[in-house]
């Protein structure tokens, strides 16, 4: 991981003969910010849990993947549960960009199809990071441990759901009194056919198509009377 910099070398002159030199000091690596150290061991972090399952996040296979003493995770990350508090962060904070990036994107002609669209991110994120998914939402890790600053990063992202769900109520799509309530009914109905669909449980030929209709059933349901 470091490479030492070669030491400068004293030269003779043209004619090959000896004269006094100043003494050359090696010079110095700086150190790797700690910053930068712990952006490493997350990544490593991420890429063992995509290559082997959260079965396999361990202190030494992630120290392994980073190039670094064992130590090192414990010093930076507190140890395993530092890693899968980590991984936990940035898990809700992806799911949170994929379903912002679909609100915001103004490709779409309405806000109707915006909210549609946040629905379909939910399980795109889903699919595209299933290992994250299952720590996220299943305890797939045996020491999985509450922590208030995942719980932060958690109720951020459930608050994403909650503005979208506010602001298609206000476009007139769906009727929301309370958003946080709908909010959690949508969560409740996206979360179980994702859930389903991951463990293969799904009895349609088509889950994308049934996924898709069962979010047209939820909007339709909550159309305004």
């Amino acid at each position: 991981m470091f490479r030492m910099s070669a030491a400068g070398r004293a030269s003779g002159d043209r004619a090959g003969a000896a004269r006094p030199t100043a003494a050359v000091t090696p010079a110095r690596r700086g150190r790797t910010p700690s910053a930068d150290v712990e952006r490493e061991l997350l990544a490593a972090a991420e890429a063992v849990l995509v290559r082997d399952g959260p079965g396999g996040l361990t202190v030494r296979a992630v120290a392994a993947e980073a190039g670094i003493a064992p130590m090192g995770v414990y010093n930076k990350l507190g140890g395993k549960d530092g890693l899968i508090d980590a991984l936990l962060i940035r898990g809700f904070d992806r799911l949170r960009a994929y379903m912002d990036a679909a609100t915001a994107d103004t490709a779409e002609p309405s806000m109707r199809a915006r909210f549609f669209a946040c629905g379909l991110s939910y399980r795109r994120f889903a699919l595209e990071n299933p290992y994250f998914y299952a720590i996220m939402f299943e305890r797939a890790h045996p020491h999985f441990h509450d922590n208030p600053e995942v719980e932060e990063h958690a109720k951020a992202t459930f608050g994403a759901l909650v503005r979208t769900v506010d602001l298609a109520a206000a476009a007139g799509v769906i009727a929301a009194p309370d958003p946080f309530e709908v909010a959690q009914q949508l969560w409740s109905a996206v979360h179980g056919a994702v859930a389903l669909e991951l463990k293969g449980q799904v009895l349609t030929p088509d889950p994308q198509y049934t996924y898709q209709a069962l979010l047209a059933t939820v909007i339709r349901g909550l159309a305004p009377r």
